[in-house]
């Protein structure tokens, strides 16, 4: 699903006008889509009491047509339309034709309301909130105690290109916006304050969304990953992946990278560790195959699907050596991860021979690029997709709202995980699911990334939800992982 600017979004309606939709039939499309949320969440309307807080320009017209829709279709117990600004002229003429009045003040009757409806601030607001839009937010917030609050657009006070909040906001349950998700319904905060979210269609042509570069991961958009096997299948047709991983005092590392990739659904996977490590690794999943962690390392990585790097290895000047060679040489595509990117700090980040992903953390992202965390978690889009275009790799910035760039410039966005996987090893994890997924599908490794990103996320949550969130360990994602896929792709147990 495409994300657009404030900018692209304005370009977009332009373009759809052009093309002979006139301005207000778009207005009259939005408002039905809020209604048909609230026909759907707030029945029966007519039981209603209703407020409807509308500012200037659109997002205030929005309003109008909204309050319009309800008055003549539902008749509620109480409906009152309450101008915080000037809205669209047309609208407010056809709501006065309908027979319903605005005022400019709220009455002792509008704070017995049971649903407010915030239209006063659109996705354009550039700083805070101030004036009467600001009074209204404030009101909206406070004065209203048995009152669910759907927005219109955006939660009023809230910018549509920033994740962070510019100033005081409506506290919405709820939030419809049109054509496609702007950037505070994409990343976080901002996300996690729209409530609800719906994105609804509006009219506008979905190749007019096709320029733009950044996008949220969905299920639609991955499930061929997961689609059934052919009956004739083999292990050989699923890509047999090598992982280096592992040292004294972190076998786990490796058992669990292997383990994920097993479970991920490659044909075969090797982990490569030193012997110290080997008996404890076989012993973990009887399942994975080991090799001692020796220079014919080279020839195996040459040979096989593809190879994951990093999980526990240390950053010992060995290590350093053949994390640096196998990146710089290797002719095949690498998962990087953990260890392994601190290794590659300070290299010359030459244009690799085959693909890359490299998946850090805010901690190992700061250590590859020179900035502190507090810069890289302030620019996640930005900084990720610098760095993956100048240095031609697929680049996964994990945390909250997890960023893949890909070398062309393209940018996804992950709206599933939970704070339960704030937790020892769920990076391993994730660095074998992603390795068992592009092993299986080394000509879709953009599709196989996002999928192996959107289910650890999705697992993540499942097991919160089974367990709650303390008690989650990493290992629980992958017993959470099938019911993971099933919700992807609707297979049913």
């Amino acid at each position: 699903m495409k994300v657009l600017t404030v900018a692209q979004m304005n370009a977009v309606d332009c373009a759809t006008v052009e093309r002979g939709i006139p301005d207000i039939i778009l207005m009259e499309n939005a408002a039905h889509r809020e209604v048909e949320y609230i026909v759907e969440h707030f029945a029966p309307v007519l039981k209603q009491r209703i407020v409807v807080v509308c500012g200037k320009g659109n997002n205030g017209g929005d309003g109008l047509a909204i309050a319009r829709i309800l008055h003549t279709r539902f008749q509620p117990e109480l409906l009152e339309v309450v101008l915080a600004g000037d809205p669209a002229e047309p609208q407010l003429k056809m709501l006065q034709a309908a027979g319903l009045q605005t005022q400019r003040t709220f009455t002792p009757q509008s704070h017995t309301a049971t649903l407010v409806i915030d239209a006063v601030l659109g996705t354009g607001l550039s700083g805070p909130a101030r004036g009467a839009a600001l009074d209204a937010i404030r009101a909206i917030n406070s004065q209203f105690p048995f009152a669910k609050v759907v927005a219109v657009d955006i939660p009023s006070g809230l910018a549509g290109d920033s994740a962070t909040p510019v100033g005081e906001y409506v506290r919405a349950d709820a939030t419809v916006t049109f054509t496609a998700p702007k950037i505070c319904h994409a990343l976080p905060p901002a996300r996690g304050l729209m409530g609800d979210l719906r994105i609804a269609a509006i009219g506008s042509p979905a190749e007019l969304l096709e320029d733009s570069q950044l996008e949220l991961i969905t299920p639609e958009g991955i499930a061929s990953i997961f689609a059934p096997r052919d009956r004739d299948s083999n292990k050989g047709r699923y890509g047999h992946v090598l992982v280096i991983a592992g040292s004294h005092g972190k076998s786990g590392a490796a058992a669990m990278a292997g383990t994920a990739a097993l479970r991920a659904g490659a044909g075969l996977v090797t982990v490569a560790c030193p012997k110290s490590v080997l008996a404890a690794v076989a012993a973990y999943s009887p399942e994975l195959m080991t090799e001692a962690l020796t220079d014919r390392i080279y020839e195996m990585a040459a040979k096989l699907t593809l190879t994951a790097i990093g999980p526990g290895i240390g950053t010992a000047d060995e290590t350093r050596e053949m994390v640096r060679k196998l990146y710089s040489t290797l002719e095949k595509p690498m998962v990087v991860d953990a260890d392994a990117l601190n290794c590659l700090v300070g290299s010359e980040w030459k244009k690799p021979p085959a693909p890359r992903i490299l998946t850090p953390h805010p901690g190992e992202m700061s250590r590859l690029t020179g900035l502190t965390i507090p810069q890289v978690q302030a620019d996640r889009i930005g900084i990720a997709r610098t760095f993956a275009t100048e240095r031609g790799v697929t680049l996964v910035l994990k945390g909250e709202g997890t960023v893949i760039a890909f070398p062309d410039g393209r940018v996804s966005i992950n709206t599933t995980g939970s704070p339960a996987m704030a937790t020892g090893g769920t990076g391993d994890i994730l660095t074998g699911m992603t390795a068992g997924f592009a092993g299986q599908f080394p000509t879709d490794l953009d599709r196989a990334v996002a999928a192996a990103v959107y289910v650890h996320g999705l697992s993540g949550e499942l097991a919160a939800r089974h367990l709650c969130e303390q008690p989650v360990i990493a290992t629980d994602l992958l017993r959470y992982l099938p019911e993971g896929i099933r919700a992807i792709t609707n297979v049913p147990h």
